[in-house]
């Protein structure tokens, strides 16, 4: 296990002081966006209910749809992301949040399989490039040692959302009927609102560096600039320069890759079914959707409170993987508890490692990418590691469909978180093996980086 670090001194005033900052002028911000982008890719699980009666769509059909969205998603990632590198994150974003909130109302029109799938297709074509843009981001005005906790004040969106949607998401089913709309139309149309209202928000209030900060003060930008232009040099002191090319083929980016890949399979596997899932409890919609919320609130507060144990120890290695172990356990518990109500304590605890991990890992890849090397690496371990949101739906669905019921599918999940614990624990070097005096030996995932250009 890695070595504790010790306790250090206490940040200096103006380091706090910039922190706190930049923290309140953009995390709520960001969180609110990727609030509303989870929504919009995930609440098809509710409006499964509808759809099922509205088209007669199978489990395995329904997998292929809420998964498709992920092959649209990595097919333009990297070069969403490399555009907003060049183009900035203001104009970029808001680009993106408006396309993938005309398609996600879009969604209330379709007319049967094929359209289904062609406009979840679309929208991950629409939002490639937001998740890995926003922890591309962190990189311009975070100091490395503060990512932890920034990448999960960014996750709380997700097990937030999933709750809250659940919430919404019962109320609107109930609107069956209204103006002639059914209830899953009213689904997509209201929540898709808020991705194009708020993208004007962002083009009035982001801010693309830190060096267009007019709302710092001279001395904070200066610190700011400093010490990320220090944590710049310092990598490529240790790793080298690494240029785009280097970066898309480097092998720890590829390892990186495998890990969130096996993880995001058992995330999403359980994020799109869990309402039908429960469904089988008997409960109405509404009821169904107080139900779902219950394991994402849990998450989230055990998803802060591994996030700040790794910031506090800078330790990753092991959070990740004690995470992922946790997020297995769950999934297995869970198989045999299928419809009893203590199938949700069981998944309380998936969700606790599933989001656990997520904290622990994104700070890895900015270790030894920087610029548009980051650009790129980024996003490719974000598209390759979300295929595994094809993976995990699509598997479940056809389990289900096969075995008639969903705890073959939920031990598959199992099996993936823990498969992704197994490769970190492998790959991820411990911190403290990680950073010796011979710097240029070894990165922490424990391979040579690229040789540096000439």
């Amino acid at each position: 296990m890695a070595a504790v670090i010790p306790a250090v001194a206490p940040a200096p005033e103006i380091e706090t002081r910039t922190v706190k900052k930049v923290s309140w002028r953009l995390l709520p911000l960001i969180v609110v966006i990727y609030f509303v982008a989870y929504m919009d890719r995930t609440n098809v699980g509710f409006a499964s209910f509808g759809l099922t009666k509205e088209f007669g769509f199978s489990a395995t059909l329904f997998g292929w749809g809420a998964g498709i969205f992920f092959l649209g998603y990595f097919f333009f990632e990297v070069p969403s992301n490399i555009l907003l590198e060049k183009t900035g994150a203001r104009v970029w974003i808001a680009r993106i949040m408006i396309t993938w909130g005309l398609i996600a109302g879009g969604m209330a029109f379709i007319q049967g399989p094929v359209s289904f799938l062609v406009m979840r297709f679309l929208l991950g074509v629409a939002e490639a490039g937001f998740f890995p843009g926003m922890i591309l981001y962190f990189t311009y005005w975070f100091p490395k040692k503060y990512r932890a906790r920034v990448i999960a004040a960014l996750f709380l969106a997700v097990p937030g959302s999933n709750a809250l949607t659940a919430v919404i998401s019962g109320a609107l089913l109930s609107m069956d009927g209204i103006l002639g709309f059914h209830g899953w139309q009213w689904l997509f149309m209201v929540e898709a609102a808020p991705a194009v209202l708020l993208a004007f928000v962002v083009l009035a209030k982001m801010t693309d560096r830190p060096a267009k900060a007019t709302w710092l003060q001279a001395d904070e930008r200066q610190w700011l600039e400093e010490t990320l232009e220090a944590e710049r040099q310092s990598k490529v002191k240790t790793h080298g320069h690494f240029t785009l090319r280097q970066a898309l083929t480097d092998r720890r980016v590829l390892t990186l890759s495998a890990i969130y890949f096996t993880i995001v399979t058992a995330t999403y596997g359980i994020t799109f079914f869990m309402p039908i899932i429960l469904k089988s409890l008997k409960l109405s919609d509404f009821g169904t959707g107080l139900a779902t919320a219950v394991p994402y609130v849990i998450g989230t507060i055990g998803m802060v409170s591994w996030s700040w144990s790794s910031d506090k120890r800078n330790e990753r290695r092991w959070h990740f993987v004690i995470a992922a172990v946790i997020a297995a356990v769950g999934l297995i518990a869970s198989g045999p508890l299928l419809g009893s109500f203590l199938a949700l304590i069981a998944m309380s605890v998936a969700t606790i490692g599933l989001y656990g991990t997520k904290p622990a890992f994104w700070p890895l890849p900015a270790e030894f990418l920087s610029g548009p090397a980051a650009a790129g690496g980024i996003a490719l371990i974000n598209s390759i590691g979300n295929l595994g949101g094809f993976v995990g739906p699509y598997v479940l669905g056809y389990l289900k469909d096969a075995t008639g019921g969903y705890e073959a599918g939920l031990y598959f999940l199992a099996a993936m978180a823990l498969a992704s614990g197994v490769i970190a624990f492998f790959a991820v070097r411990p911190a403290a093996e990680a950073i010796t005096p011979d710097l240029g030996q070894d990165g922490p995932l424990g391979s040579r980086p690229a040789r540096p250009n000439a």
